[in-house]
């Protein structure tokens, strides 16, 4: 067991290693970095996470996040608001934006379909996607989740509660290799792959 010669620091130690992808051997150095910034520094960092927990808002109708209570996207009179990209994440939002090839709007699920995690339908953003494909003049939609049995399980899912619908199904096309997490495509894959897309019947085909 490692020994810290501060309590105050093995105190920060444990909570940096928090961090999704963090090790006690980067949250050390994360700790002993901090030591090394002025206390102006230290408290605008502690200051910008603070209100980035209480004061970020979720997108009342997309659910991505946002400074005010509609984000900017949906806000923006210039998106196609007959086209609807369905994301997993935020993180995807990000990244397909950054492809600068999708200019419609966005419907962030906030997850997929995960028996083994315990993860249903209803602990998702599904029921408010059905209420706008209802309530909005949206032509099509766009399943752009991961290329996962999860993935693909939530298209699914997604496809059936939509299939009445007189609205165009589809999926991004496969230049995303099978089993690969959308926010790690690269711009220019990512960005065909939206061009590319395919209709939902159609992938069955394939």
């Amino acid at each position: 067991m490692q020994k810290y010669p501060s309590a105050l620091l093995e105190n920060a130690v444990n909570e940096f290693a928090k961090l999704p992808g963090i090790g006690k051997k980067t949250a050390l150095r994360l700790a002993l970095h901090t030591l090394k910034r002025t206390p102006e520094e230290v408290a605008s960092l502690g200051e910008a996470i603070v209100n980035l927990r209480n004061r970020v808002n979720y997108c009342r109708i997309c659910h991505n996040i946002c400074d005010e209570e509609v984000c900017n996207i949906c806000n923006n009179p210039n998106r196609d608001t007959a086209l609807l990209c369905v994301v997993e994440n935020i993180k995807e939002v990000m990244a397909i934006e950054n492809t600068g090839q999708f200019h419609g709007l966005y419907h962030v699920l906030g997850g997929i379909i995960s028996p083994m995690e315990g993860i249903g339908p209803n602990d998702l953003q599904i029921p408010d996607l059905i209420r706008r494909a209802q309530n909005e003049n949206i032509t099509e939609i766009i399943l752009a989740l991961s290329t996962t049995m999860e993935g693909d399980t939530t298209n699914f899912y997604i496809y059936r509660k939509l299939a009445n619908f007189n609205i165009t199904i589809s999926v991004i096309a496969r230049g995303v290799s099978i089993g690969d997490e959308i926010e790690y495509a690269d711009e220019i894959t990512l960005g065909r792959s939206i061009l590319n897309r395919t209709n939902f019947n159609d992938s069955f085909k394939k």
